[in-house]
């Protein structure tokens, strides 16, 4: 997957390299953390929340965290996490003001090493993990834990990851409010799948051949255990349901999410 941007001068090209399907016994290790991607309650927009307690460092891993072969670099992975961010702000702008309404970028991305490191309404966020915080509009993510499924993955983990959090922030910003954690769940699956169904159609990224099956593969490997209940507090759904949420947004863009 190749992100691209503008930067004054032409265009910057991000990630070069493709999901192995090898990883994916990895993947699910990586990413069964993401049950508890949506914290703090929800906020009215445009109120005023204390900013959040940050890292005392720059958090970012060390060379022991990159790829032997080094092709997948910490700074390829920086680079990823700024033009997902990017694109992903500019794809909810223009939707934004398709529809009249004035849009609001999530306050900031911020990223750390230890749990406990960033809190959300008082909560400490623990390692492993990536969440968006509405009661201090940020999103968050486990530094080391996502280089690691970087590099087992590829840059497309990062685009994903990326747009389903972004996903809730929208949520908030729209006043979207379900009885399940389920049901908010599976429609930022399918809101990532249309930021990134669009952002292609766009032309704003480019797919790698093979890269659909891989996002599937890669979704396949996330869902919920099928014993778990629908309705269980951190459900996000079966691998089935998931897949097809998502998909359903990349094929279909938002008016396939629900949110009309």
């Amino acid at each position: 997957m190749h992100g691209h941007r503008d930067a004054g001068r032409g265009t910057v090209t991000a990630g070069r390299h493709r999901w192995s399907r090898g990883s994916l016994a990895g993947l699910v290790v990586a990413l069964v953390a993401t049950a508890g991607c949506f914290v703090g309650g929800v906020s009215e927009p445009g109120a005023e929340e204390p900013a959040p307690r940050q890292p005392d460092s720059s958090a970012s891993p060390g060379a022991e965290q990159t790829r032997a072969d080094g092709t997948t670099s910490v700074a390829e992975f920086q680079q990823d996490v700024r033009d997902a961010q990017s694109i992903a702000e500019r794809y909810w702008a223009q939707q934004f003001q398709a529809s009249g309404q004035q849009f609001r970028p999530v306050r900031r991305v911020i990223p750390y090493q230890r749990g406990g490191e960033v809190t959300c309404g008082g909560q400490e966020i623990p390692r492993n993990n990536a969440v968006y915080c509405s009661a201090g509009d940020f999103i968050a993510y486990d530094v080391r834990w996502s280089v690691g499924a970087f590099r087992q993955v590829g840059d497309a983990f990062v685009f994903y990851l990326l747009g389903h959090e972004y996903a809730h922030a929208i949520q908030v910003r729209l006043g979207i409010r379900y009885s399940f954690t389920i049901q908010q769940e599976l429609q930022a699956d399918c809101m990532a799948g249309a930021y990134l169904g669009d952002s292609v159609r766009a032309k704003v990224l480019t797919l790698d051949e093979g890269d659909l099956d891989e996002f599937r593969d890669g979704l396949l490997a996330v869902g919920d255990d099928p014993d778990q209940p629908w309705f269980a507090e951190g459900s996000h759904g079966t691998a089935e349901q998931r897949t097809e949420s998502f998909f359903r947004g990349y094929e279909r863009s938002l008016a396939a999410c629900g949110l009309g």
